[in-house]
């Protein structure tokens, strides 16, 4: 009897174990940490098919996480993206359809590249009507918290105005002034030690939030500047990744002429590469306080990127490879991400999911599983992805959208986007042509399929242009001072010099003897 008695006592304390750690968000508010790397590409990721950049920590992270395949950023360049993460609404619903900064209308004449239309004005701060994923949770008694990379206004729309209590680093620049390594330009972030690596920094002064509030409840946004450009990294990293492009055998040529501008076509920089393994030594400083600190089992963890990797203009850094295109671009490589969240008391580990999000559902998402009401009219163009998180199905095929009327730096041209049922419709601003993908693609121009299916092409541009006129998007002009013989001859300098140069500097940079200048911290090598 009493062995009996013995038995069934241990059986209760297991089942009110295992179903304390079900509802620990029940019993106990959980922890967000949100991790946002900029300029992070899809398969810039040893988990996602990296074999060049080498990034331990974030690739345990996604371990443990549940990794959506088809995770979308909102836009294909950083301000519109962040945004959309802040507000839960897609790009041309609340106005910042272009990084705050770029110009617009016959400002962009000044650029003299030559285009066709003249991009469309685009609202420049964040919203004050919105209300922001940070104040939603502080209305709810969080601790909130920004380090980083902000790019979403100036004096009067900083973190600090949209929810955050505490802000680090977080002003309007949209890269980090002074680079990398201090000394740095940030009235946000106070110079410690000369040659203090930025990155490391923001993810101590985030350990040093999480060990301040573990008796408490927070919401941690980890902002990072990298891997933005400047790219830097230090001599010993170079060292390491110019050597390991050596063994994996380095390619006569890393690049072809794209549409506009010629587009990297291997992960092999080793500056970039450096760069990249810096932010995962800073992911894991911040999961390690996390652990330390005993709040691994109630923190969830969202790992993401603003946009595509850059693999033309800017610092051409990266290869997106096989997914065309990269940051900037309308292709899959401009706008698919790494897209992982981890939630303990869910049993996300080793789970994965082709269900296609998108960055506008990481609000829902969050308030869903913290059981905070949510916010359906804020929210708008989120759901709630806490079904699949669970081991559910969610039965939404929903339509997703993307707007971006204006040119990328990097090569990219004014297109809107719709994605619904497994198909791709790309609606050109230039001339009003369209492509067709049957995803998944790789997009090439061979595999545009519009003529073969002309009823689904158009009624996915009807679905694109009515929504469109619902969220009263803005729209590029036609430039009458337009010139075809300057267009082409700029055209012609790219294929002939711009083209010839980038190569001859991609293996300057993996030479033995390579010395970027007197200091391995400004490491950067082209200024597009």
């Amino acid at each position: 009897m009493i062995k009996v008695l013995k038995s069934l006592l241990v059986l209760n304390v297991i089942l009110f174990f295992n179903c304390k750690k079900e509802d620990i968000s029940k019993q106990i508010k959980p922890n967000i940490l949100f991790i946002l790397v900029d300029d992070l590409g899809y398969h810039d990721l040893g988990v996602t098919g990296s074999t060049f950049y080498e990034t331990p920590h974030v690739d345990k992270l996604a371990s443990q996480s549940m990794m959506f395949t088809q995770g979308y950023a909102a836009s294909r360049v950083c301000s519109p993206s962040r945004a959309s993460i802040m507000t839960g609404k897609f790009t041309a619903r609340h106005g910042i359809t272009d990084w705050i900064g770029a110009k617009t209308g016959e400002d962009w004449r000044a650029r003299n590249r030559h285009d066709k239309l003249l991009p469309a004005d685009y609202i420049h701060a964040l919203p004050k009507d919105d209300i922001s994923i940070a104040e939603a949770f502080k209305a709810n008694g969080y601790k909130t918290f920004f380090a980083g990379k902000w790019h979403l206004g100036g004096e009067g729309s900083y973190p600090e105005n949209h929810g955050f209590d505490i802000n680090k680093a977080g002003i309007d620049a949209g890269s980090p002034r002074g680079g990398f390594f201090s000394p740095w330009n940030n009235p946000k972030l106070q110079n410690k030690k000369k040659g203090e690596n930025l990155t490391m920094r923001l993810a101590e002064e985030t350990a040093n939030f999480i060990k301040q509030q573990k008796d408490s409840t927070f919401f941690a946004f980890l902002s990072f500047y990298a891997v933005h450009a400047p790219i830097q990294t230090t001599e010993s990293k170079w060292k390491k990744y110019r050597n390991k492009a050596d063994s994996l055998g380095i390619e006569e040529s890393g690049y072809i002429m794209e549409r506009v501008l010629p587009i990297r076509q291997v992960q092999d920089n080793p500056i970039y590469g450096g760069l990249v393994e810096t932010m995962d030594d800073a992911v894991g400083v911040v999961l390690k306080a996390l652990k330390d600190n005993g709040l691994d089992d109630n923190t969830i963890v969202i790992f993401t990127s603003d946009n595509g990797g850059v693999a033309s203009g800017d610092h051409y850094a990266t290869s997106n490879l096989p997914l065309r295109g990269g940051k900037g671009y309308q292709w899959e490589g401009g706008i698919r991400e790494p897209y992982f969240i981890k939630v303990p008391w869910l049993n996300t580990v080793n789970s994965k999911t082709e269900f296609p999000a998108i960055n506008t559902d990481f609000y829902p998402t969050l308030l869903d599983l913290t059981n905070i009401p949510l916010n359906k009219k804020q929210h708008i163009d989120g759901i709630s992805l806490k079904p699949l998180l669970a081991g559910k199905e969610i039965n939404v095929n929903r339509p997703l959208y993307w707007h971006y009327p204006h040119y990328g730096n990097q090569g990219g041209e004014p297109a809107s986007i719709v994605m619904y049922e497994g198909w791709k419709l790309i609606h050109y601003w230039e001339d009003e042509h369209e492509e067709l993908y049957k995803l998944p693609s790789t997009e090439e121009d061979d595999l545009n399929v519009i003529s073969k299916y002309p009823e689904t092409a158009k009624a996915l541009s009807g679905k694109l242009m009515t929504w469109l006129k619902e969220v009263g998007a803005k729209y590029p002009q036609k430039d009458s001072e337009y010139d075809k013989v300057k267009a082409e001859k700029r055209h012609l300098s790219i294929v002939n010099k711009k083209w010839p140069s980038l190569e001859k500097q991609r293996l300057e940079v993996l030479s033995k003897v390579f010395q970027p200048n007197d200091n391995w911290w400004k490491s950067k090598v082209t200024i597009d």
